[in-house]
């Protein structure tokens, strides 16, 4: 901090100058002693001054209701909101966030560095304060096509940017385990800054989790279990207690967090849609849930901010006292936590905040037109087996895992899996959209209980491939078509009539529409995917199909390059 302001913030502390700004009658949470101390806090060139009886250009009257520092989300993909940081904030600021620390794995497997670009700047000029992950495993195997591939040496540049805070989510454990140079590499460079590695460890233990640890992993959201809870917190790791849409883990491990470890618990979102966001809220139903949970509320207020600033070396972020950085929130109560007002470096954000910034059109067509699929016709789409015995990845209720089964399937007199109405047994294909190599993974799904049609996504963790299931190649050919007219997207097709449609036009994962918008056109899709093609309201249509494609979560799934056993890790056949 500069003399000169050091100097009049003094003056302004010791009363001899007016502050900006002064809540009165007002209760504040600090963070620190864990005490609500009521009173008057004052504000000056975005910076708190203090609690004490100030005087100030301008008094708000805090009507006996809580101050609480800005929440903060320990780790996030914005991708997954399905909007850019300009929607994402737009719907997440009114809710009590003010910082994220955001991973760009989504973004940067379709479109690499200029990705990752495209996240720093388009959220430059925001009142969120978004902080960036560089990602540490694009691709996430070599199994799949994605859009880039980023080493070391790339990201070396990105990791001197203020506001990068380390490599991402290191979901290469076995590369750590077993010393693969490219992660090796990965992590020297962020060691050289002197920043913070994230972990996702959900299967690792003993001996190769004391390795995870040693070679500079601080975080993990991927715990599941009082277990995995302990043993992180025994090797100094932080446990970010998730609360997402597709992975929901607060109820269940918020008992673990107890006055001797408190201070080593996060809160985080992961993946958050649309919906869920702006239905539940973001971090503030973590801590909803938690206080519910059985945690106090200031235990969880502080997991909220402080303890998220620590962990990411966010000086003077995350607490309200002397100096430390005007971000906060007015809420109704410490039960309900209804947020009433938000503040960013001392200054209320306003509802229309962002008609005064405007989406860049010149970062946008940084991660436009990103579907590159090379020509193909139905006859390409027929799956060849060997026999009337074929693997069949099995979708299971309310789960991303799949089961690896064997089904007898019908095949024609050339050995051509020919569909069977009376069966819930569909052809799935993963055509690869970023290099036009033409390479299209064919398998067999069951359990998604699809007829009549087609559903086709442009998401399909993580290489974002576009993922398609149909009862026939003509549904299907028109579903993958669609999907390459607006750009990238999710489609769903009846009878050979597209039945609607949600271009995303953001690396075909995102939209440059606001979120509420967004949210109404991924319901529509869903509420026709149950009422018209018979999905059931266990299977989440589109969520399901995404997790498809993600060849680390077992036992089968599906990529590009084929049918991929997760437990083997290796490609197998029909």
């Amino acid at each position: 901090m500069k003399v000169s302001k050091t100097k009049n913030l003094i003056e302004v502390a010791t009363g001899r100058k007016k502050a900006d700004l002064v809540i009165e009658n007002c209760n504040v949470i600090n963070v620190f002693s864990q005490e609500i101390i009521y009173g008057k806090l004052a504000i000056s060139d975005g910076v708190f001054i203090g609690i004490g009886d100030y005087e100030a250009a301008e008094v708000i009257d805090g009507e006996g209701k809580y101050i609480v520092p800005g929440l903060i989300d320990s780790h996030v993909h914005i991708e997954s909101s399905m909007g850019s940081p300009y929607q994402f904030a737009r719907a997440v600021l009114p809710r009590g966030t003010t910082t994220v620390i955001s991973d760009c794995h989504e973004i940067a497997n379709v479109k690499g560095l200029v990705g990752i670009k495209y996240m720093i700047d388009s959220s430059e000029n925001l009142p969120l304060d978004v902080y960036i992950m560089l990602p540490s495993c694009v691709p996430a195997t070599a199994f799949e096509t994605s859009g880039a591939i980023l080493e070391a040496d790339d990201l070396e540049e990105l990791m001197k940017h203020e506001r990068v805070l380390g490599l991402g989510e290191l979901m290469n454990y076995q590369g750590v385990v077993f010393t693969d140079e490219g992660i090796m590499k990965k992590l020297e460079l962020t060691d050289n800054y002197h920043k913070v590695v994230d972990g996702h460890g959900p299967i690792i233990k003993e001996k190769e989790l004391n390795a995870y640890s040693l070679a500079g992993v601080k975080t993990d959201h991927e715990c599941s279990n009082h277990k995995e809870v302990l043993d992180r917190l025994r090797n100094g790791i932080y446990v970010a207690i998730r609360e997402g849409s597709a992975a929901k883990n607060l109820l269940d491990l918020v008992s673990s967090v107890n006055p001797f470890n408190e201070r080593r618990f996060t809160f985080c979102t992961d993946d958050r849609h649309p919906k869920d966001i702006l239905q539940e809220g973001h971090i503030d139903n973590n801590i909803r849930l938690a206080i519910r949970g059985g945690v106090s509320p200031i235990t969880a207020i502080r997991m909220a901010t402080l303890n998220s600033a620590e962990c990411y070396g966010l000086k003077k972020l995350g607490a309200i006292a002397p100096g430390y950085i005007a971000d906060f929130i007015i809420v109704n109560n410490l039960t309900d936590f209804n947020v009433l007002k938000t503040f960013k470096k001392g200054k209320q954000i306003k509802d229309d905040w962002y008609t005064s910034i405007k989406e860049d059109k010149k970062l946008l067509e940084m991660v436009t037109n990103s579907v590159n699929i090379k020509n193909f016709t139905q006859e390409d789409l027929k799956i060849k087996l060997s026999s009337s015995c074929a693997k069949v990845i099995k979708i299971m209720d309310h789960s991303l895992f799949t089961e690896n089964v064997t089904r007898q399937v019908n095949v024609d007199n050339n050995g051509y899996y020919i569909y069977n109405k009376s069966e819930d047994i569909l052809p799935i294909y993963v055509f690869e959209r970023h290099k036009g190599t033409g390479n299209i993974g064919k398998g067999l799904i069951e359990g998604y209980g699809l007829k009549n049609g087609a559903i086709a996504s442009t998401i399909a963790h993580d290489s974002h491939n576009l993922i398609v299931i149909g009862d026939n190649p003509a549904n299907i050919e028109i579903a993958v078509q669609k999907i390459i007219d607006i750009g990238g997207g999710l489609v769903i097709v009846k009878d050979g009539e597209v039945k609607g449609y949600l271009p995303l036009d953001i690396g075909g994962i995102m939209s440059s529409e606001d979120l509420e918008t967004v949210s109404k056109g991924h319901e529509s899709l869903n509420k026709i995917a149950m009422e018209e093609l018979g999905i059931s309201k266990s299977v989440n249509a589109f969520m399901t199909l995404a997790f498809m494609a993600l060849p680390v979560i077992p036992e089968l799934k599906i990529t590009d390059q084929g049918l991929f056993d997760v437990i083997k890790f290796q490609h197998t056949n029909l």
